[in-house]
């Protein structure tokens, strides 16, 4: 069970370096696998097996391999449980591709990553390696740096649907279920709880397991005396029937030997004349009705290449609409960076992170220097610009620092920034700029990257020499020129060699590669100026508008011209329909003439009725036959009886011998229901209290804290007035104004004097260090002021960028329910289907409706447990489908996503997926246990068969 084959043409030279795509899953003892090895294509990759060949194992590993919990697999409690009955260990081992851009620390683990997870009985533990097998880290931190770099989120089913999440994914009819997969954290007691009851459930299963048994047995055999009951029933009913039909047959040979009529020659005559006639008619209708075939036949192919070209000719427009948009993009792109260079190199992203390295510049070792890109100028005009961006592209967004503190440091600011996966270099700046003898560059006459940039600052220029290799990076005009430095020339200390057009080649020992352009690699990061390209890119539009103006003139008479074929093609239908009801009625009444002349003509021979006599005593014969089967029907029905009773009372013994168990269980299990009950009491009382919190309590604080204010302020003005009279500052030396009358204000300032005179006879300190301190401790209180003041002030700007954040978060929630609408449509549609999805984010609850065709219902379908198993399962499929265009993920996996659905349906899905997964570029992973021999071949589509499970 641990091989799997292909069955289809898989041309392995056709392969992308998409880094985050899964090249190999390895299990070892895991589930049913004692050794599997499945080797996928960067693309699309389908995997087919009988039940139990362990297809969903290879879901559940790559779950386990990425850092999944036991319980988020949903298919077991601990690890432990994976390990095959009989062994000690399990071993999951995944290979990631870790190529391009995109790649994770490509310097550490090279073109490839391989995560290993081994689980014990009792522990388990993670290890990353490097594409030969070295291991590089086993920190759970270096995992997760990973996860986050590739954005793989496997607990999310739109990156990996599970069995169970493809049938539940659109069962459940909760909106909020739908809205939120599900809540995973419980009560302690809740878990002692369930922990408990797991407990007794092992001691139970095996008291269970005899029940189910004997209940089967139980079942069995009242199943088969009540099939021997009813055989018996039906075979009197037959014995009946079989009497009567004797009956009959004998009074049929008296009625046919009593009703004898001859016909006579004139009457035989008539008929053979009406015969010709009819033969004649219909010989006529059919003809014409062949013909009227004909012509429809030619109508149908005229209508059918005429949709045709339609849906060419809107594929066409829908290209040019594409390309034109993305153009678009780039042109404001472009203006962008004019406006300020640095954005080429991470856009606003960058220019919020300068500002925060800026705020805290004091704190560096030494600022750091970056984007790389924006220290970069061309020597010779924007000639190599594309090729030099294909050479050194990773490295032109990166920030270079001097020490590890620093880089800890600006991951902190780039944390703040919202700028994830910044590439940061550590390297000495107090190093001259390196002195690359000639002799270590390639003997070419082609310029290099290093020879065609220019940059002040020479750390850049090492940076791009000892990280890039950019000394050591040819530049060629096309692609000819390429292959010759590349391959023929074995040119030494040349690395790689680029071409103006996007390619890239290179020779490892004795293998030649060369990369395609790619597509969605854009330049002109480092050109001089943006205008010629902007100009170039705009009169592009202007080209994609007339050639998509021309394909809609061209539709527009296309679709004229359908609809006068359609127009015929309906007429040549309905004269199609009136011959062939004209060729039925004549072809019926030939036929029933020609019955009607050889009854006529037959008479109630002597063979005939020796047939009946014949037949009347087979009859007699079943009927013995028959009596004899219901005796020995009537034998086995009381031995099944028998055997049932005997069940019966076994199964009785076993359940009052268990009885105690069972009711322990039961009340365990009764009492998780009310501790669960108990919970949802208490969380929903909760959230009725943070209601009233919000609601009233919230709003009253709100109330008093605007009525102080208002206080205050009328303070303030009274205190003004008062100080004209007084100034306040005597009053506070004073101790303030406690209310008193002047005679008590001068008694009391006696009593200060004399405590004044008493307490400077017991202290030393004069009054002027006293107001030194004091005035000290002012300068202090007031500096903790203003830095309240600026702590104030950074609050409101927080809060008016929140606020900002809101609308936007507002504005694209709104674009992405409408957005998920219409692609939920627009996969139903294939089907005939239309539906709507309803997000409501603030009771957090989504609701699926689904319109079926007007030829099946015209009602909309609420709850999709109305709907039947292959149309929910197609519903589901869309629902995910629409996900997957608005979400990301190097790679997505789907498991029985064709489930309950009929050949239509399955056919439609099928296809659905594979140009989905084809146009939308990330790697996918299918698992069925269907056939997929209808699923279309192509070099991008890898069919793998596991092999049947061993008994």
């Amino acid at each position: 069970m641990g091989d799997s084959r292909v069955f289809s043409d898989y041309n392995p030279t056709a392969t992308r370096s998409g880094a985050g795509t899964v090249s190999r899953i390895r299990l070892e003892n895991f589930m049913c696998h004692s050794n599997l090895q499945i080797e996928l294509c960067p693309w699309v990759n389908f995997i087919t097996g009988q039940n139990g060949s362990g297809k969903s194992a290879i879901l559940t590993a790559l779950c386990i391999a990425f850092g999944s919990r036991a319980k988020g697999t949903q298919r077991a409690s601990t690890l432990k449980d994976f390990i095959k009955t009989g062994c000690s260990y399990a071993v999951v081992e995944v290979e990631v591709k870790n190529q391009g851009e995109d790649a994770f620390k490509h310097e550490v683990y090279g073109d490839a990553i391989i995560i290993e997870r081994r689980i014990n009985q009792s522990t388990s533990s993670t290890v990353l390696k490097d594409f030969q097998g070295r291991k590089v880290a086993s920190r759970k931190e270096e995992l997760r740096e990973l996860i986050e770099h590739f954005n793989i989120d496997v607990e999310n089913p739109c990156v990996i649907m599970s069995q169970d999440k493809s049938r539940e994914f659109l069962h459940s009819g909760n909106d909020k279920d739908k809205f939120k997969g599900k809540v995973e954290s419980l009560r302690d007691l809740f878990t002692k709880k369930k922990a408990q009851i797991a407990h007794m459930m092992q001691k139970t299963s095996e008291v269970r397991r005899k029940q189910d048994d004997l209940r089967h047995s139980i079942s069995s055999a009242t199943k088969q005396k009540l099939e021997l009951e009813e055989q018996h029933g039906r075979e009197t009913k037959r014995i009946q029937s079989i009497l009567k039909r004797a009956s009959s047959l004998q009074q049929e040979v008296q009625d046919i030997q009593e009703q004898h009529v001859k016909n006579t020659q004139a009457e035989e005559s008539e008929i053979e004349e009406k015969l010709k006639e009819l033969q004649y008619k219909v010989d006529d209708a059919n003809s014409t009705l062949l013909r009227l075939k004909e012509d429809e036949r030619v109508l149908s192919e005229s209508v059918s290449k005429g949709m045709n070209e339609i849906r060419k000719i809107s594929e066409e427009i829908q290209n040019y609409e594409k390309e034109e948009r993305e153009i678009r993009g780039t042109i404001q792109q472009l203006r962008q960076h004019k406006t300020n260079k640095v954005t080429a190199f991470g856009g606003d992203k960058v220019i919020h992170l300068l500002h925060i390295i800026e705020r805290f510049h004091h704190k560096f070792n030494k600022p750091p220097i970056g984007p790389i890109g924006a220290h970069l100028t061309l020597v010779n005009g924007d000639t190599w610009a594309p090729a030099v961006e294909n050479a050194i592209g990773r490295l032109l967004n990166a920030f270079i620092v001097t020490n590890h503190r620093d880089m800890n440091l600006l991951r902190d600011c780039a944390r703040e920034a919202k700028y994830n996966n910044l590439q940061i270099i550590i390297y000495d700046f107090s190093r001259p700029r390196l002195n690359i003898p000639s002799s270590m560059l390639p003997q070419t006459n082609n310029p290099t990257a290093l020879s065609v940039i220019h940059s002040e600052n020479d750390t850049v220029l090492n940076v791009l020499v000892d990280m890039g290799s950019a000394e050591r990076l040819v530049l060629v005009e096309n692609y000819d020129l390429g292959k010759a430095v590349a391959f023929d020339k074995k040119i030494p200390h040349l690395k790689e060699v680029y071409t103006l057009d996007g390619y890239k080649m290179f020779s490892r020992g004795s293998v030649q590669t060369v990369l395609p352009p790619n597509k969605k690699f854009r330049t002109g990061r480092l050109c001089s100026s943006y205008d010629h390209q902007i100009k170039n890119l705009e009169q592009r539009i202007s080209d994609f508008k007339m050639n998509a103006e021309e394909c809609r003139k061209r539709k527009r008479a296309r679709e004229a011209n359908l609809q006068d074929l359609e127009g015929d093609l309906k007429n040549a239908k309905e004269r199609c329909l009136v011959a062939e009801r004209a060729l039925a009625t004549k072809t019926l009444a030939l036929r029933d003439l020609k019955k009607s002349y050889v009854t006529e003509r037959s008479s109630p021979a002597a063979s005939t009725v020796d047939e009946l006599h014949q037949e009347i005593s087979k009859l007699h014969e079943e009927i013995q036959e028959r009596k004899n089967f219901l005796e020995t029907l009537r034998v086995r029905r009381d031995e099944a009886e028998a055997k049932a009773l005997d069940l019966k009372l076994s199964f009785e013994n076993l359940c009052e011998s268990a009885k105690e168990e069972l009711d322990a269980f039961e009340e365990a299990e009764g009492e998780l229901m009310k501790i669960e009950k108990d919970l949802q009491a208490a969380e929903a009382e909760k959230a009725h209290y943070e209601n009233i919190m919000t609601n009233k309590v919230l709003p009253d604080i709100k109330a008093a804290e605007a009525h102080y204010q208002e206080l205050e302020e009328n303070r303030k003005e009274s205190s003004r007035k008062a100080s004209i009279i007084c100034p306040e500052t005597d009053i506070e030396a004073l101790g303030g104004w406690d209310g008193s009358t002047p005679e008590q204000l001068s008694a009391k300032l006696y009593r200060l004097s004399q405590r004044l005179q008493h307490e400077s006879q017991l202290y030393s300190d004069s009054i002027d260090d006293l107001r030194m301190l004091y005035e000290k401790k002012q300068r202090k209180i007031l500096r903790k002021q203003q830095m309240y003041q600026g702590f104030r002030e950074k609050l409101k700007a927080c809060q008016e960028a929140l606020d900002l954040r809101r609308n936007k978060f507002q504005r694209n929630s709104a674009l992405l329910k409408r957005q998920l609408t219409w692609n939920f449509n627009g996969h139903l549609g294939k089907k005939g289907i239309s539906g709507n999805i309803k997000v409501d984010y603030e009771g957090k609850a989504l609701r699926v409706e689904v319109k079926m065709p007007q030829d099946a219902s015209s009602s909309t379908v609420h709850d999709t447990r109305g709907l039947s198993g292959g149309e929910r399962s197609f519903s589901t499929l869309c629902f995910a489908l629409a996900l997957h265009e608005m979400t990301e993920s190097p790679f997505r996996a789907m498991d029985e996503f064709d489930v309950f659905m009929d050949a239509v349906s399955r056919k439609i899905s099928l296809d659905t997926l594979v140009d989905f997964a084809l146009a939308q570029g990330s790697q996918w992973i299918f698992i069925t246990p269907h056939d997929i021999s209808m699923v279309k071949h192509g070099e991008r589509i890898k069919k793998q068969q596991l092999a049947a499970p061993r008994s």
